[in-house]
């Protein structure tokens, strides 16, 4: 780079206090990014399309599965599963999100909420992405409210049957294992089915996904529209474990410290993109990096990016010893939201108009940021349930 400017996005050397493995897992992932996402995911997210030849590198890297222990599962620690997060989305977000949906939400609400002979079903095939996952919660008329979720399920002998709407259903039109929630029409608590492909690959009947098409940003991970009608499911796919909806709220807080280390991934990417352009982009006979104007936005940008690293390492920590508290991974998701938005913003503003287009990554950044700052609870949502904790004082009606 010209006048020898060397760009850290690891401004407190927080990587230092990674031990061996996670040094090594970082690496691997970090690699694996550069050589097989970054040379293609651009065209795929402009045809809004899923790279699926990335799957057989994603499951050879040792993290399908994150935390979760045993079946096949790397049981990785809060803190290194939040660098698989970072790492990834440093790439692309809509990878993230394919792991998420797949890893986390489907595979670690299996894992929570399943019986003993569930996960040994289901987690070893997952664990090699032999079967994908997906996690069907949100309705249209409930995304926020979704405790207010519709969907039903009644019981006929030795099966379930299902009738509702779910939407923005992350690889819902291709996944193998779908977990569904639906409404008991017998006691009216919430309860968690798996619904499985058939042998010849086809779906059950009743079972009808659409993507969504025309999205603004995570253009390359799918996200379904899927009307459920009269779709049957084996008594013994429900999850035992799942009794109401206070057991999908743990699965819930569980996942969503995965959605603020995403935003840290965009936030570094795109101050990278943006200090490494300054220190390279000429104006007035001078690279950009010389002005004052544009050394104060990279200051600022690196300083919250920072304080967003701080927070989610604490928050790793809390979880590993059982002290994050839902409100805790709120503040932590909406404030790591609120600033990668503002990071992202900032390097746009630094490329000018070069920052519009997509061979300079910052658009999916910018475009995946808005995305995240509303998937696992807006940031006007998070802001309540800290609201509630700090007041005792509940501003849902």
């Amino acid at each position: 780079m010209k006048n020898g400017m060397t760009v850290t996005s690891d401004y407190f050397l927080l990587d230092e206090e990674l031990d061996d493995a996670e040094i090594a897992l970082r690496d691997r992932i970090r690699a694996y990014v550069d050589t097989d996402v970054l040379p293609i995911i651009n065209e795929y997210w402009e045809r809004a399309e899923f790279p699926h030849q990335l799957r057989p590198g994603l499951a050879g890297l040792g993290i399908i599965g994150g935390t979760i222990e045993g079946y096949g599962c790397p049981g990785l620690s809060r803190r290194a599963a939040g660098i698989v997060a970072r790492e990834i989305s440093r790439g692309d977000g809509s990878i993230n999100t394919y792991i998420g949906v797949h890893s986390s939400l489907g595979m670690g609400t299996i894992a929570m909420l399943g019986s003993e002979e569930q996960r040994q079903r289901w987690l070893p095939e997952m664990a090699t992405l032999q079967r994908t996952g997906a996690f069907a919660l949100t309705e249209p008329e409930h995304g926020s409210d979704s405790v207010a979720l519709e969907t039903s399920a009644r019981r006929e002998g030795g099966e379930w049957v299902l009738n509702g709407h779910k939407r923005w259903i992350g690889n819902g039109d291709a996944a193998d294992i779908v977990v569904i929630f639906a409404r008991d029409a017998a006691d009216g608590q919430v309860k968690g089915f798996v619904m499985e492909k058939n042998d010849d690959g086809t779906y059950p009947a009743g079972y009808e996904p659409t993507v969504i098409t025309g999205k603004m940003g995570k253009r390359a991970i799918l996200q379904s529209d899927i009307v459920i009608s009269d779709m049957r499911v084996p008594a013994a796919n429900q999850l035992e474990n799942c009794h109401s909806f206070r057991d999908v709220s743990r699965v819930l807080t569980a996942t969503r410290g995965g959605a603020a280390w995403e935003a840290v991934g965009h936030a570094m990417a795109a101050y990278e993109i943006a200090a490494t352009y300054a220190g390279q982009r000429e104006q007035f006979g001078q690279p950009i990096a010389s002005f004052q104007l544009v050394q104060h936005k990279l200051a600022n940008m690196l300083s919250e990016l920072t304080a967003m690293q701080l927070m989610c390492t604490r928050m790793a920590e809390l979880a590993e010893t059982d002290r994050l508290t839902g409100p805790m991974a709120s503040m932590v998701k909406m404030s790591t939201a609120q600033k990668a938005k503002w990071i992202c913003n900032e390097a746009r503003d630094m490329l000018a108009g070069n920052g519009v287009l997509i061979e300079r990554h910052i658009a999916r950044h910018l475009t995946d940021m808005d995305i995240v700052s509303t998937y696992e609870g807006t940031d006007s949502i998070q802001s309540l349930l800290v609201g509630r904790d700090i007041t005792g004082i509940s501003a849902f009606k």
